[in-house]
């Protein structure tokens, strides 16, 4: 550059004043010197810039994520919940309701002991017979025979009238009449055969005996 403005420099112009090349060399320098550090200082501007832009996006990620409970408010923030105290009241729990005999479903399987004047062929399974008479009575597996929870028993028996039920329920299969209903607080289930009906008097917690489970069983059996 300088080699440059030499050779201008010898060539005269009338009216202006001679060239002073190493002064217009050092201009030249500050200017550029200027240049640089003004590019300097936009870079370093921008680079702040992006970070300050990094930043603003990375805490407004975190108060969406839930971070705003970090921001100051005028609201107080909730009371935490305590355990309860020694001597505090603690809300009641409701038990679960629960069969006391019925521990596992109710099927009936078939019946291999000979029973006296009620004789049939299926039996609940588990359960155990005790034939006395014209009556045979069931305990289900819960309970001892020499036990007397007659609220858990089946009882059979003959009669030569229907019992009188509330809430009854008739089906008639294959020729017999079957009923189902209430007496006495008690679920009863009959059927005629012949000329005699078989009464069933169901446990108290009867929900295992569906009407056609008892249906099927009453179906098993004869009288003699």
């Amino acid at each position: 550059m300088k080699r440059l403005l030499e050779q201008f420099a010898d060539q005269s112009v009338d009216g202006l004043p001679p060239a002073d090349v190493d002064a217009d060399v050092a201009r030249g320098r500050r200017a550029l010197r200027r240049i640089k550090a003004r590019r300097r200082t936009t870079g370093v501007l921008c680079i702040a810039a992006a970070t300050t832009a990094v930043l603003v996006a990375g805490n407004q990620a975190k108060w969406w994520d839930g971070g705003e409970a970090e921001v100051a408010t005028d609201q107080a923030p909730p009371p935490a919940t305590s355990a309860p105290q020694p001597g505090e009241a603690k809300p009641a729990q409701t038990p679960a309701t629960m069969s006391m005999y019925s521990d596992q479903v109710l099927r009936l399987t078939a019946n291999r002991q000979a029973w006296s004047g009620v004789s049939c062929t299926l039996t609940p399974q588990g359960w155990t017979a005790e034939p006395t008479g014209d009556r045979v009575v069931l305990n289900p597996p819960s309970v001892r025979t020499s036990d007397t929870d007659t609220a858990a028993q089946v009882e059979l028996s003959r009669s030569d009238q229907p019992q009188s039920l509330s809430g009854i329920r008739v089906t008639e299969q294959d020729g017999k009449v079957f009923h189902v209903g209430s007496s006495g607080g008690r679920e009863i289930g009959q059927v005629k055969l012949g000329e005699r009906w078989l009464v069933a008097k169901l446990p108290v917690e009867h929900q295992d005996w569906t009407d056609d489970l008892v249906r099927r069983f009453l179906d098993s059996c004869t009288l003699s």
